[in-house]
């Protein structure tokens, strides 16, 4: 079953490089899909044009890749359901977001260029070297000047550019930055550890995210609280947590603990989301982020805190709500509300079919296209200058599942009031049930207006 799901995305089986969280309904799953071991361990071929070099008595660059390889998905009984559903609408008649779609993975996969999957590294970098060299421009402007008509304009600017450099190393994570595992870890450790970022223990956290997207319980990144969880929290984490702009400032601290329900640290080795083998790599990681946080330090002494602060803290959490926002409104904020599953509802192409794609104007190109979201949840694999064109290849075969973005003017100021109504609205979903939606607390927000 598990090799079916490696080939609908293209891939082949690798050696046991991708092991979930100890915790959890993933875990227990994984357990029964292991993976077989490959003959010869020097080399996993992932299916052309992807290949991965490794060797078992060296350090395992491999895991330096966050692709979903291990996903509990039944094509024969999507194929029962498709049956059952037909296309799962009547002309002009009710569609169901819900429903089992009436395509596979591979029908997705197939109507996508071969040249899409291609990744190419000089490209990649020119990225790098782009992004790298606008924000030392921004910070060498901003102190030249140094007059509060410029610091505000930076600090939004340069902001953006911490995000920009964090979607690059996002992809790193994924291997969609170069098909050497070695320059992605190298490439994702100088981008994220630069912004604060752990670049393996996030890596290994959003690669659950991505296997588990749209699971109620196995998603990892702004999944919905089960109504008990949602009622244990007290009044005064249950009121931050849906009252802006608290929301838009919790990147750092799921860093450190994770989201309610869920145990764990970004930063420590023997933390539920890890498991033995990858403690070396949390252990560079977190070296990483601390050595930065020393140089930081540093500055503070050699330029004053002050400075620090104008030129680095205040883009940091700039920084900061761009990722809470993009992460929380690629899952969250349609105008027709979109399922969560949980128990044998839920599939890998299910849940990924319930991510939104959002339009951001100017920043599209600067932050890589992120925009282009429901493409990279189901195949991560793809280059970031690949998505628009997958997207729009892939769009006859979704139909409905795909739900055009609002176009946005230069800047997308409107997805800010998409934010709050969905704050207002997306509180909690049920403790039963494998197709949920969210539901809303009256006593947080008052009453839903109907009209």
């Amino acid at each position: 079953m598990a090799s079916w799901v490696l080939s609908e995305c293209g891939l082949r089986p690798l050696p046991r490089i991708y092991p979930q969280s100890r915790t959890g309904l993933t875990s227990k799953l994984t357990n029964l899909l292991k993976l077989r071991q490959p003959r010869d361990s020097k080399s996993c071929d992932l299916g052309s044009p992807f290949k991965v070099s490794s060797c078992s008595r060296q350090i395992n660059w491999a895991l330096n890749v966050a692709v979903p390889v291990s996903v509990p998905v039944c094509e024969e009984e999507d194929k029962e359901r498709e049956n059952v559903n037909g296309v799962n609408e009547q002309e002009g008649g009710f569609f169901d977001p819900g429903a089992p779609p009436p395509f596979k993975l591979s029908d997705i996969r197939a109507a996508i260029p071969k040249h899409c999957w291609v990744k190419d590294p000089w490209r990649s970098m020119s990225y790098v070297v782009r992004d790298v060299v606008v924000v030392f421009g921004l910070a060498a402007i901003a102190a030249y000047f140094n007059n509060w008509v410029v610091w505000p304009l930076y600090w939004f600017a340069q902001g953006t550019m911490f995000w920009a450099l964090f979607v690059l190393g996002h992809d790193c994570g994924h291997g969609s930055f170069s098909n050497n595992p070695k320059l992605n870890s190298v490439a994702g450790h100088l981008l994220h550890s630069s912004i604060l970022v752990p670049y393996h223990g996030w890596r290994i956290s959003h690669r659950t995210h991505h296997q588990n997207h749209g699971h109620v319980e196995n998603d990892e990144s702004w999944h919905p609280l089960p109504e008990k969880i949602y009622r244990s929290l007290d009044n005064v984490t249950r009121k931050l947590r849906f009252t802006l702009p608290f929301p838009m400032l919790a990147y750092p601290v799921y860093l450190w603990s994770r989201s309610p329900g869920k145990k764990g640290s970004h930063f420590h080795p023997d933390s539920d989301l890890f498991v033995p083998n990858e403690r070396k790599d949390v252990i560079t990681s977190t070296a990483c982020w601390t050595a930065m946080a020393a140089l930081l330090v540093c500055l503070s002494f050699v330029m004053g805190p002050l400075q620090v602060l104008k030129l680095y803290g205040i883009p940091y959490w700039i920084f900061v709500m761009w990722l809470d926002l993009v992460t929380y409104l690629h899952h969250h904020g349609h105008d027709e509300k979109l399922p969560w599953y949980r128990g044998k509802e839920w599939s890998y192409l299910r849940g990924g079919l319930t991510t939104l794609d959002r339009d951001y104007g100017w920043i599209n190109n600067i932050h890589h296209d992120i925009g282009t979201h429901v493409i990279h949840h189901l195949f991560p694999q793809i280059p970031h200058y690949h998505l628009v064109e997958a997207t729009e290849a892939a769009k006859p075969v979704l139909g409905k599942y795909y739900r055009e973005p609002r176009k946005s003017e230069p800047l997308p100021f409107y997805l800010l009031g998409t934010l709050v109504r969905s704050m207002k609205q997306d509180h909690y979903v049920s403790n039963t049930g494998d197709v949920l939606y969210y539901q809303t607390d009256p006593e947080l927000c008052g009453p839903e207006k109907t009209e």
